[in-house]
């Protein structure tokens, strides 16, 4: 086997696989297919329609380094630009056509250290690879929670993240639970069409504002035409995202900064003092992700909209019911309660040589070196896993990182004529350990939040800086490896 004939299948056709097969097909590796549960490319933001979706990021730093745009027509791009986008930049490296949609993989199994994996699709389908890539992300299973009578519920209901456009908004009376990221984008464009809005959370947020209006003119004109003002713009962003990670790491100097400057924002927005007491957060800055907005907190103080921080008991019939006992009668409740980020993959199964379950592996919380292979799962990847989501920065810049480190291991496991790579058990287990110790006195540790598993552990977020996570995956390691023949 020589490293280019390789055969790869990448689970999952978002923005981290299609950088995995740009990566790969680039550089001489041909037999690359990607998979995916979905009708196309396009993984979050092809699931994510919502009202108001767009990223938190701004464009020219979510985007790929390889393909800049200069035509974004705001700071913060919304969905359907960033679906488009990701789709030309699919087509403009010939990957697109590898892509076998509307196929859900269910099971991965390995027999052997040196064979091959089978892929095993719901309607019995199968796939061989020497290589397989998961990159299904963190934030791609809606997560409800399991609140007592919802099935009794008369109405109708969604997850904002699988939005029911046939279901009319207008003119009805509209519960929904959940205050995170979606909700404070698609809340200020339904709450002028709703009769009442009752809106559900469970803590408050800390905001910095975000007015993401279209670029004028002459902006766009400069971006296209200045020499290096592209450049310029994707480094200011970038070091803006680092300064926001800076911040949470040192929660007691630098966090205060970032907490006076959101305090002065949310309370010149903030003017009803009973809405500001209830959406006000009661932990440190930057424990739970910073939210960027300038429209969700005036939506809080319309006529129409009723903010409730009481629990939800159970839903019934008519509607919500709470802790204090009130019915709060709706026809409509939206699930705006994120997803089940540190499920990772799951439910698909993946099985190792023995038998071995990754399930069972990450019984005590997922792990993995660099965030992308586990030991006892040979020639496994895994992009967007344990410990790589940001808090201050974009998720693209790991995705490329990490699809060039596989692509590196994966030349290496050619130079070698090996069929398999596999992390040295003792290299994982100490890598962990050190990440973990790195989350010590951040603000990260300082609440409970969807970063953490049922164990506590911090599973989702790198404790450090974008560019840190760039040097440490800039080469392979190979003394770190078992390649197997």
């Amino acid at each position: 086997m020589t490293g280019t004939s390789t055969s790869v299948v990448i689970v999952g056709a978002g923005f981290g696989g299609i950088a995995a097969a740009i990566e790969l097909r680039t550089n001489g590796f041909t037999d690359v297919t990607i998979i995916d549960a979905a009708p196309g490319i396009g993984g979050t933001w092809l699931h994510n329609t919502y009202p108001g979706a767009a990223c938190d990021v701004p464009s020219h730093l979510y985007s790929f380094s390889f393909a800049q745009r200069r035509t974004w027509s705001r700071l913060c791009s919304p969905q359907p630009e960033i679906l488009e986008y990701l789709r030309g930049v699919a087509r403009e490296y010939g990957v697109a056509d590898l892509v076998v949609p509307d196929t859900r993989i269910v099971s991965c199994v390995r027999e052997s250290a040196g064979g091959a994996w089978t892929l095993t699709a719901d309607d019995g389908r199968t796939f061989t690879a020497d290589v397989v890539v998961v990159a299904t992300g963190q934030l791609n299973r809606p997560s409800v929670p399991p609140i007592p009578g919802r099935e009794s519920f008369a109405g109708h209901e969604f997850h904002s993240a699988r939005w029911d456009h046939d279901h009319e908004l207008r003119g009805r009376r509209v519960a929904v639970v959940g205050t995170g990221a979606s909700a404070v984008q698609f809340v200020p464009e339904i709450a002028p069409e709703v009769e009442h809005l009752a809106l559900f959370q469970r803590s408050g947020n800390w905001f910095l504002p975000r007015r993401n209006r279209p670029f004028p003119r002459w902006w766009k004109a400069a971006i296209r035409y200045v020499p290096g003002l592209q450049r310029w713009r994707r480094r200011f962003i970038t070091e803006y995202c680092e300064a926001l990670t800076l911040m949470i790491r040192h929660p007691g100097t630098l966090g205060r900064a970032g907490r006076l400057l959101s305090t002065v924002f949310m309370r010149s927005q903030l003017r009803d003092p009973e809405v500001r007491r209830k959406a006000w957060p009661d932990y440190t800055f930057g424990c739970k992700r910073i939210l960027f907005s300038s429209w969700y907190l005036p939506a809080l103080q319309r006529e129409n909209v009723e903010l409730t921080t009481e629990k939800i008991t159970e839903i019934v019939p008519e509607g919500v019911r709470t802790a204090d006992g009130r019915t709060h009668e709706v026809d409509t409740i939206i699930w705006g309660t994120g997803f089940a980020a540190t499920d990772f993959m799951f439910p698909m199964e993946i099985t190792g040589p023995g038998g071995r379950s990754l399930a069972d592996e990450w019984s005590a919380g997922p792990h993995a070196h660099l965030g992308m292979t586990v030991p006892g799962f040979p020639s496994l990847f895994v992009l967007y896993g344990p410990n790589t989501n940001t808090s201050g920065g974009s998720i693209i810049l790991y995705l490329e990182a990490q699809s060039r480190y596989v692509r590196k291991a994966l030349q290496e496991m050619g130079r070698r004529a090996a069929t398999g790579i596999e992390v040295r058990t003792d290299v994982e287990a100490e890598s962990d350990r050190e990440l973990q110790e790195r989350f010590a006195g951040t603000a990260w540790t300082r609440c409970d939040s969807w970063y953490r598993d049922e164990t506590g552990r911090i599973v989702t977020n790198w404790p450090g800086y974008m560019r840190q996570y760039l040097a440490e995956t800039a080469d392979v390691d190979t003394a770190e490896y078992v390649f197997h023949r």
